[in-house]
């Protein structure tokens, strides 16, 4: 078995001491323990007795763990904040069976720094969270035990990650429905809007739903432990009139009922579905504590979640954008061409400056949106997600920063000819186009950074699709203007095969500077130091 590290907490605060465990050594390890920042070692020490290592305080910030020794290197990563809300790794949890390994699911978040969980259908039922008392089938037959519920809040808090409970904004069960039907929105022919024949819609912000609902949401924090609360829509419908006639726009109703949870619920963190970018205009700017967007069609493309991904960001107020992009793909296909679809679908959210939904439990993939209804993970596809969810924390900085800006059309093109990338007989675009390598250039407060998504040799760009074999592009040639004085830098990472930054040759060419890059896998990070 390979030697893994594993941070004890999938966040850490300032405060906090930093521990990594090493774990499945067959025997006492001899080796140096490095902390790495952008590329930089920041810190080097031996490998201590035992398989607690504790390291140095560190400032904020995304920093790489390494371990060489005799096996090879084995590799984590570990966050520093000062404000553990200011970004979101969110994973889920979807079972709470009695005896549930907690463990199992805090060493999971450990590993993918999964610093958000989202406690799918724990509840009694939509309209009725805590009825069923501490042992209970929940609307859909599922078993619950209350007990494990707060067995796994408290693993997961010790483990550095926030818990948020599920609980469906305007939902309600047929047993409940005629103690709220008078708050139905009603289709145009008279009927309510529902889900299918198992939840009736009601409007969000009628005064009764919201003093009642306000008060489950408390109580759930008090008899369980909850950190805040994921909360849910469907997306339909948008506007609709209740049984007096009276006309919603469900998306004022949407804001208003975060108002009023927060005011209920100040110390609670709030997540809100904008089902298919509906209504993200009007709630980003509500007091929650991220953008999470659930896209569906005709939101298929790469290209089209990087415009969602986009568009969030510019009203998101620096609130950190996720992405519950379930990859159904995995419950049709090879893993491996799966795991090929769900890096594209990584590359371009963190490109943009986003995150994905879509790990979970003791290792398990969303693929329905009824969670429950998930995927186990390949040991090989695990071991790609803690590639890839490493490389996001060890580069924050130059992925998901608020601050950082899109000047692809400011710096390339011969017009500008500031910076570029060409490949022989291979196409670089500013769009999403298969057969392609797509390039987006972003500021950032460590420099210029270039993002390559390599889309040779790919028939379409569906972001919920397997995926083929990267094509071969060959190296690639940067081209841009350095400052006089200055000595140009250029340096790239890939998730798969250059986890941190290491230098690239670079040779001066009059006002230009020109860089060799590898050959591109599927993604590639260059920052430009000019």
């Amino acid at each position: 078995m390979p030697l893994t590290l594993l941070p004890t907490r999938a966040s850490y605060g300032l405060a906090d001491p930093i521990h990594i465990e090493v774990r499945d050594a067959e025997a006492p390890l001899d080796g140096t323990l490095t902390v790495w920042r952008l590329g930089e070692l920041v810190h080097t020490q031996p490998l201590q007795p035992g398989p607690i290592q504790t390291l140095p305080d560190l400032a904020a910030g995304g920093y790489g763990i390494e371990l060489d020794g005799p096996v090879g290197t084995a590799r984590t990563a570990v966050e520093v904040t000062a404000d553990p809300r200011s970004r979101l790794r969110y994973g889920f949890v979807a079972s709470y069976n009695p005896g549930k390994d907690v463990g199992a699911v805090a060493d999971f978040a450990r590993r993918l720094h999964l610093n958000g969980i989202q406690f799918y259908d724990w509840a009694y039922r939509h309209a009725d969270l805590l009825g069923g008392g501490e042992q209970y089938d929940d609307a859909l037959g599922q078993p619950i035990t209350l007990s494990t519920v707060r067995e796994l809040v408290a693993a997961l808090r010790d483990a550095g990650s926030a818990s948020y409970g599920y609980a469906a904004v305007y939902a309600v069960g047929p047993n409940e429905w005629p103690d709220w039907q008078q708050h139905a929105l009603l289709r145009p022919t008279g009927e309510p809007y529902a889900l299918g024949d198992f939840l009736f819609i009601l409007d969000p912000a009628a005064p009764e739903w919201l003093a009642h609902f306000t008060a489950d949401l408390t109580a759930s924090v008090d008899t369980v432990g909850f950190d805040g609360f994921h909360l849910d829509q469907y997306g339909y419908p948008k506007h609709a009139a209740t049984p007096d006639g009276t006309a919603v726009d469900v998306a004022a109703s949407f804001t208003r009922l975060i108002d009023d949870v927060r005011q209920a619920l100040p110390d609670s963190r709030l997540i809100f579905n904008n089902v298919n970018d509906f209504p993200t205009w009007d709630t980003a700017s509500a007091p929650q504590d991220a953008v999470y967007i659930e896209p569906w069609k005709p939101v298929v493309t790469l290209q089209a979640l990087a415009n969602v991904a986009t568009r969030a960001r510019a009203v998101a107020s620096g609130l950190p954008v996720v992405l519950a992009a379930y990859q159904h793909t995995y419950d049709l296909a090879p893993a491996e061409a799966s795991d090929r679809a769900a890096a594209f679908t990584m590359a371009t959210l963190l490109s943009h400056g986003a995150t994905q939904l879509l790990a979970g439990e003791h290792g398990k993939l969303l693929v329905d949106p009824y969670y429950v209804r998930n995927h186990d993970a390949e040991p090989d596809t695990v071991e790609f997600l803690t590639r890839w969810y490493d490389f996001a924390v060890e580069h924050d900085a130059l992925l998901l920063d608020p601050s950082i800006v899109d000047v692809t059309a400011s710096y390339v093109g011969d017009y500008n000819d500031d910076l570029d990338v060409t490949y022989d007989g291979v196409e670089v675009t500013e769009t999403a186009v298969a057969g392609s390598v797509w390039r987006r250039v972003t500021r950032t407060s460590e420099g210029t950074v270039v993002h390559l998504i390599n889309l040779v040799g790919q028939d379409d760009i569906l972001w919920d699709a397997p995926r083929n074999t990267p094509g071969a592009t060959g190296e690639g040639e940067l081209r841009f203007k350095f400052v006089r004085g200055q000595i140009p830098r250029v340096r790239v990472a890939d998730p798969d095969h250059t986890p941190r930054l290491v230098d690239v040759p670079i040779r001066l060419d009059g006002d230009h500077a020109v860089a060799t890059l590898p050959a591109l896998n599927i993604w590639q990070v260059v920052h430009v130091a000019l």
